[in-house]
């Protein structure tokens, strides 16, 4: 009696605890979820050609004409120089982020010029300010030295008028 006790419960042991232990199984659903039905071979081909023409899509070399200006016939007529004027006088140039957005969609050939124009616009930035700095702090010393040559000058003065006096 005592063995068929034990044989049970190693056999159950290792039909739901062991293979619970070495596979655990995934929370269940919460019960408000619908389990939805299985797709059938043919939507999952329908599914995997639409996902796969969508990635294709997405890997076009085609950016348009603002890096690739030689790739696009211009307008020979008036209109749109005009259209070209008025829209240029009245957008706003891209900002840095936005450029480099639109060179990283056109490659590696459209995105190191657009870089080498960050950085080089960055540092001449900081040239500029570090100039500026060091003409404000020459300054400041010069302001702090003649201070002292006054205020040591005042006072060999009061000296000499004390000495004669």
């Amino acid at each position: 009696m005592k063995v068929k006790v034990v044989c049970r419960k190693l056999y159950d042991y290792v039909r739901y605890d062991l293979k619970e232990i070495a596979f655990p199984s995934s929370l269940p659903d919460p019960p408000h979820i619908k389990k939805r039905r299985k797709l059938t071979w043919h939507e999952r081909f329908l599914v995997l050609k639409e996902a796969s023409r969508l990635y294709a899509a997405s890997w076009v070399r085609d950016i348009g004409p603002d890096l690739r200006p030689n790739d696009y016939k211009k307008d020979d007529g008036t209109e749109g120089k005009s259209n070209g004027d008025k829209s240029r006088s009245t957008e706003t140039e891209p900002s840095a982020l936005e450029d480099i957005a639109v060179a990283a969609r056109g490659g590696m050939e459209t995105l190191r010029p657009a870089l080498q124009r960050l950085y080089m616009t960055r540092a001449s930035a900081y040239r500029d300010a570090l100039k500026s700095f060091i003409e404000g702090y020459q300054e400041g010393i010069q302001q702090v030295m003649e201070k002292k040559e006054d205020s040591s000058k005042a006072q060999q003065e009061g000296n000499t008028d004390k000495n004669s006096a």
